[in-house]
């Protein structure tokens, strides 16, 4: 789809730290009317700071909500309120996300219900909630971000593998539906492979992953070493992949060295 200055409203989860403040930026650039959401109230407000001057520009819109993807009450509102504010919304894009190490054997209940709500469920609550509206609008585009775990597993990932590969077999499902319907609306799956952002630092390391002979902090050093990929160029090609429709199973960002 083209991104019309002034014109098209954009909505990102996730907007306060990396790949989504980035999304935010360019979407900016693109003279996009804002609607973006975190959980982390200062971090969003730090976005919403760096994107005003460039709304400024275009006499563009931006409205910060903070959020928990995980409530649907909450989700819903968000969604009506962007409505409403915004005057119509045309993309989407599901960004938030948390990450979780630890053994099947040892995993608690608890934990792979915290990263299902926010990883799975959060963009589920997203795409129904905004997608009749983004019809509406009779054009548009939805981005759900899964990850290089929504194609591999890895030991100590389940929850999060789990997670994402739930995202992309829904998103691709998704687009298929929509692609039947013929009611121009794209949809995307991202899957990010060794972006330097703040999920791994915020991840769920519990000491029982020692079981399989790591260290969560060793772990933590290096996987940093192999994030290749900044969020700035991750973004950039997210809205280049809205830009030209790509499809979910088309479309995966690697890093490379």
């Amino acid at each position: 789809m083209n991104f019309t200055p002034g014109v098209t409203v954009a909505a990102v989860t996730g907007a306060g730290s990396g790949i989504g403040r980035e999304l935010a930026i360019g979407l900016a650039h693109k003279g996009c009317h804002l609607s973006l959401s975190d959980i982390d109230a200062a971090g969003l407000e730090d976005t919403g700071a760096l994107c005003e001057p460039i709304t400024a520009t275009f006499s563009t819109k931006i409205l910060t909500r903070q959020l928990d993807v995980s409530h649907l009450n909450d989700v819903r509102a968000w969604a009506m309120e962007t409505q409403s504010y915004c005057q119509g919304i045309h993309v989407l894009i599901n960004n938030a996300g948390v990450a979780l190490g630890c053994p099947v054997e040892d995993m608690s209940y608890d934990d792979l219900e915290w990263v299902m709500r926010i990883n799975f469920w959060g963009m589920v609550y997203g795409s129904k909630e905004f997608l009749p509206l983004i019809k509406a609008s009779q054009r548009g585009h939805i981005v759900n971000i899964s990850s290089i775990f929504g194609l591999t597993a890895q030991p100590s990932q389940s929850g999060y593998n789990a997670s994402k590969f739930a995202i992309c077999g829904f998103t691709e499902s998704l687009r298929q539906e929509l692609e039947i319907e013929q009611c121009n609306v794209g949809v995307t799956c991202v899957h990010p492979g060794g972006v330097k952002t703040n999920v791994a630092h915020a991840a769920r390391l519990r000491r029982e992953i020692s079981r399989l002979k790591v260290d969560p902090r060793k772990g933590r050093t290096r996987f940093n070493r192999i994030l290749f990929t900044s969020p700035r160029k991750t973004a950039r090609q997210i809205i280049h992949a809205i830009e030209k429709k790509q499809a979910a199973s088309r479309y995966r960002s690697r890093a490379r060295r």
